[in-house]
C-alpha cells in the first residue's frame, strides 16, 4: 500500500499481515478522493474503522487539516501508529483506540465538527453501523455541510437518511459501493 498523491505521495505504508483487515483498495481509495475533490483542503476528516490509516494519511497528504482515526483492533492500531511515524505526522492525526460505538458516545474525544466522515466497516457490520449512525449524536458530530461516505458491499442496502443527512449519490466499483450522504438543504453541484 502506498500514498497515492500529495505531500506523502509514494510513501509505502505498513499493511496488514493477516486477513482480518480488509484495507480499502487503491482503486476505491482513488475514487473516494476524486469524489471529495476540492472539499478536502482545510477539512476536518473523521475516519471510522481506520484500519492501517491509509485513507486518513491520504486525506492529510491531500490537504486535510486534521484527521481523527477511530480503530479498536490492536494490530491495526499498531500499524496505524507505525504509519503515522513513518510519514512523520504530528498532532494533525489523532488516533482513537475505541470501537466506533464507544467513540460516538464520547463527544469529548471528538476533534469536530467534521466536514468529511468516512466509514469503512467490516461488510458484515454495515447494517449495524447504519443503525448506530442514525441513532448517535451525528447532528453534533457533523459540520453543517458535512459529507458522510460509507464504503460497503453492494448487497448492503443503504438507508435513505442517516441522522440529519440524506443519501445523495452512490458510486459502484465491482462489489464495493460508496454511499454519499449530505444535509438536504445544502445545494451542491
Amino acid at each position: 500500500m502506498r500514498v497515492i498523491a500529495g505531500t506523502y505521495r509514494g510513501r509505502r505504508l505498513y499493511g496488514p499481515q493477516t486477513q482480518t483487515l480488509r484495507p480499502t483498495s487503491d482503486r476505491v481509495r482513488e475514487a473516494l478522493f476524486s469524489i471529495l475533490g476540492n472539499r478536502l483542503p482545510h477539512s476536518r476528516f473523521l475516519d471510522l474503522y481506520a484500519g492501517t490509516g491509509a485513507v486518513g494519511i491520504e486525506a492529510l497528504s491531500r490537504g486535510a487539516d486534521h484527521v481523527t482515526a477511530v480503530e479498536w483492533n490492536r494490530d491495526a492500531v499498531n500499524l496505524l501508529q507505525r504509519n503515522k511515524r513513518l510519514c512523520e505526522i504530528g498532532a494533525e492525526l489523532t488516533i482513537q483506540a475505541h470501537t466506533v460505538e464507544q467513540f460516538l458516545q464520547r463527544p469529548d474525544q471528538w476533534h469536530g465538527p467534521y466536514d468529511i466522515v468516512f466509514a469503512d466497516p467490516p461488510y458484515a457490520e454495515t447494517a449495524r453501523l447504519f443503525s448506530v449512525l442514525s441513532e448517535s449524536m451525528i447532528e453534533t458530530l457533523c459540520a453543517m455541510d458535512t459529507w458522510l461516505i460509507v464504503e460497503h458491499g453492494e448487497k448492503s442496502a443503504a438507508p435513505a437518511a442517516l441522522g440529519p443527512t440524506t443519501l445523495h449519490r452512490q458510486y459502484r466499483y465491482g462489489d464495493t459501493t460508496l454511499s454519499r450522504y449530505s444535509r438536504p438543504h445544502h445545494h451542491e453541484t
